[in-house]
């Protein structure tokens, strides 16, 4: 018998054990009340610098300007705000082939039922429009995609999404 409980959510503990393992160096990102737990966490680790950005759109080019700089960044963003950053994606990201993954909190989208948040309904069509490659990840059996999509990301140097299934909802305990 396994004592051992499998979390059904995506722990912050667990997230940036997968940012410490690829080596992450900066998280640009748009503060929000979703992420509490994982802040908290973030900004205690001595290895990461938190970039916070005024708006989502901003934060493609300043990923970029680390990545050319030999830094490692991550981008942590909404949903929302990853259709608002479409064309610094398409300019920085894309343009300049920078390999970074994208964290994207997957408001509105269910597993179970209908959606219906249009957030979450375009959210995947967004991706495909622009041909950035996603992986889903909602719990932290799932946290070995992480892994996944840097290998990807820098293997072909362009952006690879995850698309955070539960919104956060382990970041807040």
């Amino acid at each position: 018998m396994n004592d051992r409980v499998t979390p059904q959510h995506l722990s912050p503990e667990t997230v940036l054990e997968q940012m410490k393992k690829q080596g992450v160096t900066h998280v640009v990102w748009l503060p929000d009340s979703e992420t509490n737990w994982l802040y908290l966490l973030m900004k205690a680790e001595p290895t990461l610098t938190l970039v916070a950005v005024p708006r989502e759109g901003t934060a493609a080019s300043i990923a970029a300007g680390l990545a050319a700089g030999g830094k490692k960044p991550l981008i942590l963003i909404q949903n929302t705000g990853l259709m608002e950053s479409g064309d610094s994606i398409r300019g920085w990201l894309l343009g300049l082939d920078i390999p970074v993954v994208l964290m994207v909190g997957l408001r509105g989208w269910t597993r179970h039922g209908v959606t219906t948040d249009t957030a979450a309904v375009y959210t995947e069509r967004f991706l495909n429009a622009f041909n950035i490659n996603y992986y889903l990840v909602e719990s932290d059996a799932d946290a070995e995609r992480i892994s996944v999509a840097f290998g990807e990301a820098e293997k072909t140097r362009r952006p690879v999404a995850i698309l955070v299934g539960d919104e956060y909802h382990g970041f807040n305990k």
